[in-house]
């Protein structure tokens, strides 16, 4: 057969002349204004409803997580929200919370004071960063830690222990810095991040020894007073006390304008860790000044280089880039960050509940501030700061990786990183890539090459199958197909055709209009590579995805070789209601339970014959796999298949959560726990717990609130339950069809079962559930049915 002829320039050109329409109209319909450009300082997002923000923080209240909060939200040229709710202080003398209330940062003291104030002196010529701590502070450099530098303890890369032993001797500064001074690091220098107190501990002292005035001065002399924060300070002065949030009890009186942390206490109230006192007011003042590059009206804080060092993410170390100077970095204040680069945001939180959030892409900041300690130290701000995030995220558009990188160019390179890691073995199964290339790609060499794939297509040394084939001698990879989700499976939207930049091949949408493969794409193809990541259930399109390969190469007279992956939820694994027809849509291509328990490879085979396509199919078998194996025991890297499977704590619960997906439900798309949690505005998490409790479901459900960013319900406060799985996973499908069974017989004006009816897939269980036939009974229906499917299944089987 004559080999295809390069892609000539013009024909590339109009592909990414298309390419660049569609991202741009893409980006207009969802932004409403021109793609961002670098150093935009425009806000990207609409207001925050303020019905919404007190709903978030009366639910947290309610649920006593805090008994009080301010939260703060605005860009660099303002506050735009801001709400007080609940109680500052409880009791007989209760005072209810108010905007200027003073709380302890505790951490933030990191971000807020001491960074700021050691790139300040770096700024003057007074330090350098990469200069030994031990230069300016020579006691540091005892135990091995002469070669430490004051850019690794501001990084967290010093290897220092994360804190200081409890010890009662530890009372004063002299005892507390000798013992910082005397102690061995854990780990080398530069090689990983190790959160520390230690680091700003020493960075504390570092500030006095070079400018002479000590921390807290030299704060309020080049910080707040510039800025104009007049209620930030260490050891807040006795006439603020009425105004600052209690912590915790401590000699029997609490804790009022007296530093919570230990280590803080011990030297006094000043130190670089902790101890610095703030309001949402003074600290919405410093986040303008970072959005403003180092300015806030005519007062310069700090020099634009020393910003740009700030927004700069670490890429010393051998783990991913996530701590600057004295911040962390994550993904923006937008509706996918979860599956975002995480860049394009400073992120500081304090062990007290408080948190500052500074967005360089959407130009916003976000403060929550309460005392979660008080008044019994069994408080959790974490809920209520994910969900003042998630709220304030769904506001905005969505944002892609290069925006992130445009929006916020000193980030450019984390997310850049990003995009290209990929994980690499370290156990002894070798997928199906892995196998083909210890063959010599014997059976593609002097092929045209077409490819189905993703980011979940890579070998054991982390290269994408992608460039393994590009650049495999005596291959020609001259398309590429991407499912649903996209080349970099982070998409939650239909896209169109583009070009793989690393690659310069021209990546063809398969979750565009047209879900197959159009016969023109395979004019210049000898064979078709398929290399994806299954999930395992029936549903997950990428089956169909498969369905619609082999389809493709059987009508186009091309074969079709398989690259074999691991089933993740294991290939012994089999159950569900198996569903009784198939209309070959891409959550419904063959019948199959809701778990089938096959590797891709074996899917193929049954799909091949069982809906008679008739492609010459070829699979390439994984060596040294046994179908016991859950992902993790397989010692392959895991990379999420699509953009809400991000762990095997949400793969586990997929099935059953997926399932009733379709029912105008939340699954917690949009938050930290996709498929961890179920919930809407009208459902009552305490009632519906109760009720799924009260059954045998192999699991356990506690009421929460939160908010989704995506979805259904997006930026609304819900109510639900989180999911706690107390068993192994070995009866899929009855946590769903109990939570389709509780919510519909307490909701049916709401929760509407005909929604679910394709995902149920087997009428019989269906008109079960509709029925309100007990769990057991309808368990033991659809065990009958993957009885019968086990003995089908068993013919296709390759381990």
């Amino acid at each position: 057969m004559e080999r295809a002829q390069p892609l000539r320039s013009c024909q590339f050109a109009a592909i990414v002349i298309v390419a660049l329409l569609a991202t741009a109209l893409l980006t207009w319909a969802q932004i409403g204004r021109a793609q961002p450009t670098a150093n935009d300082a425009w806000p990207l997002g609409t207001p925050v409803p303020m019905h919404e923000l007190e709903a978030v923080i009366a639910a947290q209240i309610a649920d006593a997580n805090v008994a009080g909060a301010v939260v703060a939200i605005g860009d660099a040229s303002g506050v735009r929200e801001r709400v007080a709710l609940g109680q500052r202080f409880v009791g007989n003398t209760a005072e209810p919370m108010t905007e200027d209330t003073i709380f302890d940062l505790a951490s933030l003291t990191k971000a807020v004071a001491t960074a700021t104030a050691v790139l300040q002196l770096a700024e003057r010529g007074r330090l350098a960063l990469d200069a030994p701590a031990s230069r300016y502070w020579p006691a540091f450099a005892e135990g091995g830690k002469a070669r430490i530098t004051v850019r690794q303890l501001l990084n967290h890369t010093s290897g220092l222990p994360p804190g200081l032993a409890a010890r009662s001797e530890f009372r004063g500064p002299t005892a507390v810095l000798h013992a910082i001074g005397t102690m061995p690091p854990v780990a080398e220098p530069g090689r990983r991040v190790i959160y520390s107190d230690l680091n700003y501990v020493a960075l504390g002292e570092v500030v006095q020894r070079v400018s002479g005035t000590g921390l807290d001065a030299w704060c309020a002399q080049n910080i707040f007073r510039p800025l104009g924060m007049p209620d930030t300070a260490f050891r807040p002065g006795h006439k603020l006390i009425t105004r600052i949030a209690p912590t915790i009890m401590r000699n029997g009186r609490w804790l009022r304008g007296s530093v919570h942390d230990p280590t803080a206490a011990a030297l006094g109230g000043v130190s670089g860790n902790a101890g610095l006192f703030s309001t949402a007011n003074d600290l919405a003042r410093f986040a303008r000044m970072l959005l403003n590059g180092g300015r806030l009206g005519d007062r310069r804080i700090l020099q634009p280089d020393s910003v740009a060092l700030l927004l700069t993410p670490d890429s010393s170390t051998a783990v991913e880039a996530t701590r600057t100077l004295g911040w962390e970095a994550q993904a923006p204040l937008i509706p996918n960050r979860y599956r975002a680069p995480r860049a394009g945001l400073l992120l500081h939180l304090g062990y007290t509940g408080t948190g500052l959030w500074i967005d360089l892409v959407t130009r916003r900041f976000v403060i929550v501030l309460t005392s979660r300690l008080y008044p019994d130290e069994q408080g959790n701000a974490m809920p209520l700061r994910e969900a003042v995030v998630n709220l304030v995220s769904s506001t905005a558009p969505p944002v892609s990786g290069d925006q992130i990188a445009a929006r916020a160019p000193a980030m450019a390179e984390a997310v850049i990183s990003a995009g290209q890691r990929l994980p690499m073995a370290i156990g002894p199964v070798r997928s199906g890539i892995d196998v083909l290339e210890a063959s010599g790609f014997a059976s593609l060499v002097g092929k045209r090459v077409g490819l189905v794939t993703n980011h979940s297509g890579f070998d054991a040394q982390g290269r994408r199958t992608i460039d393994v084939l590009s650049q495999a001698p005596g291959v020609r990879l001259n398309a590429i197909f991407a499912p649903e989700h996209g080349i970099g499976t982070d998409l939650d939207s239909r896209f169109g055709d583009t070009i793989d930049t690393r690659s310069n091949v021209v990546v063809h949408s398969l979750y565009g209009n047209n879900k197959g493969i159009p016969r023109s794409a395979l004019a210049e193809i000898d064979v078709l590579v398929f290399d994806l990541q299954d999930a395992g259930v029936r549903f997950f399109t990428y089956l169909a995805t498969l369905g619609a390969t082999l389809e493709a190469a059987a009508t186009a007279h091309i074969p079709v070789l398989v690259l074999d992956r691991p089933n993740p939820m294991g290939g012994d694994l089999v159950g569900g209601p198996v569903s009784d027809t198939a209309d070959r849509s891409l959550t419904n291509y063959v019948p199959l339970p809701l778990v089938h328990g096959m590797t891709i490879g074996e899917l193929a085979r049954l799909l091949n014959d069982q809906l008679h396509i008739g492609a010459a199919l070829q699979v390439v078998a994984m060596e040294q796999y046994d179908r016991a194996m859950r992902f993790a025991n397989t010692g392959l890297g895991w990379v999420p298949p699509s953009p809400n499977l991000r762990d095997f704590a949400a793969l586990e619960r997929y099935p059953d959560v997926g399932l009733i997906e379709g029912a105008s439900i939340s699954v917690g798309r949009g938050t930290s726990t996709p498929f961890g949690i179920v919930g809407a505005p009208w459902m009552d998490g305490v009632a519906v717990a109760r009720e799924l409790n009260a059954l045998d479901t192999g699991a356990t459900y506690t009421p929460v609130h939160f908010v989704p960013a995506e979805g259904p319900y997006h930026g609304r406060s819900c109510s639900g339950v989180a999911i706690h799985l107390v068993s192994a996973l070995t009866r899929p499908g009855r946590i769903g069809l109990a939570l389709a069974r509780v919510l519909s017989q307490r909701y049916p004006e709401h929760f509407k079962l005909e929604a679910i009816r394709t995902s149920v897939g087997s009428e019989t269980v269906w008109a079960m559930l509709r029925d309100g036939v007990s769990l057991d009974a309808i368990e033991r229906a659809y065990v009958a049915q993957v009885d019968a499917f086990l003995s089908q299944r068993a013919a296709y089987l390759l381990y």
